[in-house]
């Protein structure tokens, strides 16, 4: 079913979360809290949900004639704005990074689900991908470019880092550290833009290198964070035997399903930091869960190839 009013579904759809305290984590004297913006909508679930409310509605009052937006081949960022886009019927287009993947739409979850929904899906080579914002190099791909209304690669803005300064509510203010998992930075910066003075943020960055300060540095005036690289299992994407271990036993202790790509990481890091002593003792840490996990089926599939371990689901 279309949605006509977007701003009454970001409202009503937005408040749909919880704090779940993490009995079987919270050791040696902390409080482990999650936030589960993973519940707030089925298809356009958790960090993406709050990237997209804004730029959603800006759209409709430019009266573009569609969205065009970016992403690989297992995108969170693809597979919600074509969603989106179903659910308010307006028509998404989707620049998909490696020409080669373009056989394989019905094989790839994540495309299969993107085209499923009505996005038209437009392959181009890694090579001009790289230069994918020059706009000679779109136009060879998009004609009269100037009717669509342009989402970056992964969503992030000034408009989408609004959105995010939503995940955290009122209640939240009692939490002592708020850690998120980072990719390109928007939901960091919105989340750094939302705490209080007596809050510690948190980034763990699931790419190699802690690059994305620069976002935060454009888009936020908070300076007291941390941000660390060290938990993201090799780079973007990148998973082993241990971190399915992880999330599989997570699921087991919890019945919470973690995503391998972004939460997974971040909640590795947490456990680990906290058995290394990071935080003040009695300290009470609020992790978001960003959702991600349409991902899950396109990251068996790859670990079936290289014969490892698959995540339970």
């Amino acid at each position: 079913m279309a949605h006509n009013n977007l701003e009454f579904f970001f409202e009503e759809t937005g408040s749909m979360n919880e704090e779940i305290l993490l009995e079987p984590f919270s050791i040696s004297g902390y409080s482990l809290f999650l936030k589960r913006e993973d519940q707030i909508h089925s298809e356009v679930s958790g960090n993406k949900f709050r990237k997209l409310k804004y730029l959603f509605e800006d759209m409709r009052a430019t009266h573009k004639r569609a969205i065009l937006t970016f992403g690989g081949a297992f995108s969170n960022h693809i597979a919600a704005t074509a969603s989106a886009g179903k659910l308010f019927s307006i028509p998404t287009v989707g620049v998909i990074r490696g020409e080669e993947l373009e056989p394989y739409i019905e094989s790839n979850p994540t495309l299969q689900y993107a085209s499923r929904c009505g996005m038209r899906l437009i392959f181009m080579s890694r090579s001009d991908y790289k230069d994918k914002d020059q706009g000679e190099v779109l136009k060879r791909y998009i004609r009269d470019l100037h009717d669509y209304y342009i989402i970056p690669e992964g969503g992030t803005s000034q408009l989408a880092v609004k959105g995010c300064s939503e995940i955290l509510s009122d209640t939240d203010v009692e939490f002592d550290h708020v850690a998120v998992a980072v990719g390109t930075g928007g939901t960091f910066a919105g989340i750094l833009n939302s705490l209080q003075p007596h809050q510690e943020g948190i980034g763990f960055s699931v790419l190699n290198g802690t690059f994305q300060k620069e976002i935060l540095d454009k888009f936020s005036s908070n300076s007291k964070y941390q941000l660390t690289d060290r938990y993201n299992f090799g780079g973007y994407a990148k998973i082993d035997s241990e971190l399915v271990r992880f999330i599989n036993k997570f699921k087991e202790l919890t019945n919470i399903q973690l995503d391998p790509v972004y939460t997974a990481k971040m909640m590795y890091g947490i456990m680990n930091l906290m058995k290394a002593g990071y935080f003040r003792k009695n300290s009470r840490i609020l992790a978001i869960h960003t959702g991600g996990l349409q991902g899950i089926n396109g990251m068996n599939l790859r670990l079936k190839s290289k014969n490892l371990p698959q995540i339970e689901i």
